[in-house]
């Protein structure tokens, strides 16, 4: 039971995905302007790492390893990854058709998204079990999910701010404030 608590806080807080590892940044910061859309693609993500997690766990551990084959495990894990999202991604469309829209290109990006190809890789590397894989990918999900809420939540109150300079406004602002995030996270490195 230890063990899998480290796990968990470590990925979310020591090992954070976005602000430590600097994974996924793509979507980190392009779906951050708004809490809302932040929230909905915290969510998909979440939704994907977790099960991608498991997926690839049981790819590995009962196709590729019985055939020995693997070294074909990228390619496997980013089909796994690309049905889970089309999965996510017709969800979406039927179930909150505005959210969809919010979401944009960055939806089916999330096959590309290096952040849910890291956590199960890492998961393989580190030759966790199943539950551990589990604990490990919900642990990085809600990194990331934390990551994004909180670059969100300060957007949109910079984006507020009539007072701030011109060369400054938009995505400048939003990369300075995302380093300065990650440098505060650096402050859980001695946590664990």
């Amino acid at each position: 039971m230890t063990k899998l608590i480290i796990i968990l806080l470590s990925s979310i807080l020591v090992n954070n995905f976005v602000l430590s590892k600097f994974l996924g940044i793509c979507s980190f910061l392009g779906v951050s302007k708004k809490t809302d859309t932040a929230f909905g693609m915290g969510l998909a993500v979440t939704f994907v790492m977790t099960l991608a997690s498991i997926a690839a766990y049981l790819v590995y551990n009962f196709i590729l390893e019985p055939f020995n084959i693997e070294y074909l495990y990228t390619i496997a894990f980013i089909l796994v990854i690309a049905a889970l999202v089309q999965f996510v991604e017709m969800v979406i469309q039927k179930t909150s058709p505005s959210l969809y829209k919010a979401l944009g290109i960055y939806l089916p990006l999330i096959t590309t998204n290096c952040a849910v190809l890291a956590v199960v890789v890492i998961n393989m590397n580190e030759s966790y079990n199943l539950i551990e894989s589990i604990v490990s990918g919900i642990g990085a999900a809600l990194s990331y999910f934390l990551g994004i809420m909180l670059l969100a939540g300060i957007r949109q109150r910079i984006d507020n701010n009539a007072s701030m300079p011109k060369a400054l406004q938009g995505f400048p602002i939003s990369l300075i404030t995302a380093g300065l995030m990650a440098m505060a996270f650096l402050g859980f490195q001695g946590l664990l």
